[in-house]
């Protein structure tokens, strides 16, 4: 069993708090790296239909002999499925590249507020989660005002918010919109996609540790609380960013990193994308 601590979604389904995320990871080589990351101890992958890698990461479920019980898979609905029915027909081909009964998360990939349809989009959400085909249904790259219109709207409001959330970004509004709402927020590019690795003031915390910057990062997120999902396609930086439960970052520490926030995007604006 994996010793990763989880968090308890609304609905009481835990969550890992640290898993392996595969975007930019090509379906020829997924299967080899997320296997690496169950070796490693892994339990929790997301990945995405618009990853075009769901069938790798399920050649690496059904060759790890892991009970399922004991894994998180997570997928996204790509932007251009989202739509009542759409959504239905996007997530059958989603569970079966898989190869998988059920998936434990699916979120909306973003917004999308031109297309303003993820409302329709989450009924979809809401109606395969009552058939049990999925143990908890979220959004990604969600902000307030689209959270606000789904609470209005529907019934059942997300249990995880995914977001870009890295020191650069640290997004404090909305994790506490996010707390105040009962919704888990997840971090992509968690390490800010490494553009922070060689920061002067990462690098001389991590040396208090023996520690890298990257491994700081992660361990920041844990502490705040945020599901992290590190990206890597490398066995030792899989390994790396695993090994951060045997050191505690001090209050100096967190704050000598909250003075990072630049608010500087690495992907894009979800108010605009999509």
């Amino acid at each position: 069993m994996s010793t990763v601590p989880s968090i308890t979604l609304d609905n009481g389904v835990e969550i890992p708090q640290l898993g392996l995320g595969v975007w930019q990871v090509e379906d020829e080589i997924v299967a080899d790296v997320v296997t690496t990351a169950f070796e490693t101890g892994y339990r929790h992958i997301d990945t995405a239909a618009a990853y075009r890698n769901e069938a790798g990461v399920g050649r690496a479920i059904a060759a790890s002999g892991l009970p399922r019980d004991e894994l998180f898979i997570t997928t996204k609905l790509q932007n251009s499925d989202q739509g009542y029915d759409s959504t239905l027909a996007a997530f059958d081909k989603s569970i079966d590249q898989l190869g998988l009964e059920y998936v434990d998360l699916y979120l909306i990939h973003w917004q999308c507020l031109k297309k303003d349809k993820y409302v329709d989009t989450w009924k979809a959400f809401e109606q395969l989660y009552a058939d049990k085909r999925i143990r908890a249904i979220g959004v990604s790259n969600f902000h307030e005002p689209a959270l606000r219109r789904i609470f209005e709207e529907t019934t059942i409001r997300p249990a995880v918010n995914q977001i870009e959330l890295h020191p650069a970004l640290p997004q404090d509004g909305l994790r506490a919109f996010n707390a105040e709402n009962d919704i888990i927020t997840e971090a992509w590019s968690p390490l800010a996609s490494g553009e922070l690795i060689d920061n002067a003031a990462l690098k001389t915390i991590g040396a208090k540790y023996g520690k890298s910057a990257a491994q700081v990062m992660i361990r920041w997120h844990l502490q705040l609380g945020n599901v992290v999902i590190p990206k890597s396609r490398t066995a030792a930086r899989i390994k790396e960013n695993f090994e951060v439960f045997d050191f505690r970052l001090d209050n100096d520490d967190m704050a000598t990193i909250a003075d990072l926030e630049t608010g500087v995007r690495t992907g894009g604006d979800p108010d605009v994308f999509g």
